[in-house]
């Protein structure tokens, strides 16, 4: 049998997929990152299956979309045992270890990786059994975050607590690796190939960056400053006013800060991609994926933080390179999801898909060998209520029973501005996309 190759997953948290150099922004520095596009494939419409930490990253792990896997809401988690691509490579003989953040909440901290490493092991209290409700309502406080519009005006130049949990993880997976493949105290050899996920919070807020980071990024910022809100209910939820929430300057200044953070993220998967080949790897022999679990509207459209499935929140980046490619840069524009991973995954490696999972290998498209067959179509969920369904260039949007449907065509509105739900020319594919709607069990 071939022997199956390594794999690198970097993942990042919030990173809005046009804040990198490959996708044309001249402002941000992400040299590793373009690099990486530059020998791989970068995916421009890939979107994640749910625009919010959790429910994204359990949804990507397991191959399915959130109804599908039971983990529809913030603070939900996969059930214990339940098939991730960490498990199944796990169950095929490779080494799978995560470094930072997984985010899982419940009592599997495990979900199919052999070792763990950082600081991200974490109960939360409500899958604690047997719990004193009593002793949990009077000592238990919760952990309320700051407004979106505090959020902004405490931006700028520091360290911020996910720059400190990142510093351990890179950290931890440096250690790692010199182990792994030096051992030089036992000097044992690694035959078993090699799943290693290095998962950073960055540049999920509190927004802070390095001084000189942020000198660098201030005066050349773009910040969204005149963005005309949506007037749907959902869509305009969480609206920072410039002038009014925050001042002009104080947005100018946690943009910035965003963009340092991204930098930030550049700078440490540079890191460990060192450290791998001072311990003698040559990363043409592996195959890398960088993604995020959702983007970051930064304003756009007058909103900040994720949740909407406008493309600044609910579109990712997405590059794989694999062994050979380099050299060889390849955009892929049909639509994708990172629930396609987890087939992805297992096509590469040669292993064995389960049944029931919402995944495509993505390979037939990185080679292209598609011919016009791919299923041109991408689904985002939120909170239990909200779906979306994008097919083509056109983005159906359904909010329940009691707001208005949305849906926006992006080769005449890249802008997300109009929605064109009403129109007559439109009828028929509205149509079909509230029959996929029922299809996946929303509006019944």
């Amino acid at each position: 049998m071939k022997k199956r190759p390594n794999i690198l997953f970097l993942m990042s948290d919030e990173h809005r997929a046009d804040v990198a150099g490959y996708e044309g922004n001249a402002i941000v520095r992400t040299p590793f990152l373009d690099e990486l596009a530059a020998r791989g494939t970068a995916f421009s419409h890939a979107y994640t299956p749910s625009p919010i930490c959790i429910p994204g990253r359990q949804s990507m792990m397991a191959g399915q979309f959130p109804r599908h896997c039971g983990c529809e809401v913030y603070g939900e988690d996969l059930a214990p045992g339940h098939m991730t691509f960490s498990r199944r490579l796990s169950q095929y003989g490779y080494q799978t270890v995560a470094c930072g953040k997984l985010h899982h909440y419940g009592p599997d901290q495990m979900q199919g990786w052999i070792e763990r490493i950082g600081n991200d092991t974490k109960v939360a209290p409500s899958f604690i059994p047997h719990r004193s409700m009593e002793d949990f309502e009077k000592l238990h406080r919760p952990m309320n975050k700051w407004s979106d519009a505090k959020e902004i005006q405490r931006a700028g130049i520091g360290k911020g607590p996910v720059v400190e949990k990142d510093e351990y993880t890179v950290q931890g997976a440096i250690q790692f690796i010199n182990h792994y493949f030096n051992s030089p105290y036992y000097d044992r050899e690694q035959d078993a190939p090699l799943l290693l996920k290095v998962s950073l919070v960055q540049p999920h807020y509190p927004y802070l960056t390095s001084e000189e980071k942020f000198n660098y990024y201030l005066n050349r910022v773009q910040p969204y400053l005149s963005e005309k809100p949506s007037e749907h209910p959902f869509l305009a939820e969480r609206q920072v006013v410039p002038g009014a929430d925050a001042s002009e300057r104080e947005i100018r200044r946690a943009t910035a800060a965003y963009y340092g953070m991204v930098e930030t993220v550049d700078d440490m998967y540079r890191r460990v991609v060192s450290a791998l080949e001072h311990a003698g790897q040559s990363m043409d022999d592996w195959v890398i994926i960088y993604t995020s679990d959702h983007g970051e509207m930064l304003g756009e459209h007058g909103i900040w933080e994720k949740q909407k499935f406008y493309e600044g929140s609910v579109r990712v980046p997405l590059l794989i390179a694999l062994p050979g490619q380099s050299g060889q840069r390849k955009v892929v524009d049909e639509n994708v999801n990172l629930c396609d991973l987890f087939a992805t995954l297992c096509d590469i490696t040669d292993i064995p898909m389960p049944d029931d999972l919402d995944s495509r290998s993505l390979l037939p498209l990185m080679h292209g060998e598609e011919d016009g067959d791919w299923d041109n179509e991408s689904v985002s969920q939120f909170g239990g209520r909200n779906l979306m369904i994008k097919r083509d260039e056109l983005k159906y949007q359904y909010y329940g029973p009691h707001m208005p449907e949305v849906l926006f065509d992006l080769a005449e509105d890249p802008g997300e501005l109009e929605n064109v739900i009403e129109h007559r020319r439109y009828a028929e594919r509205v149509a079909e996309f509230r029959r996929r709607r029922k299809e996946l069990r929303f509006g019944l």
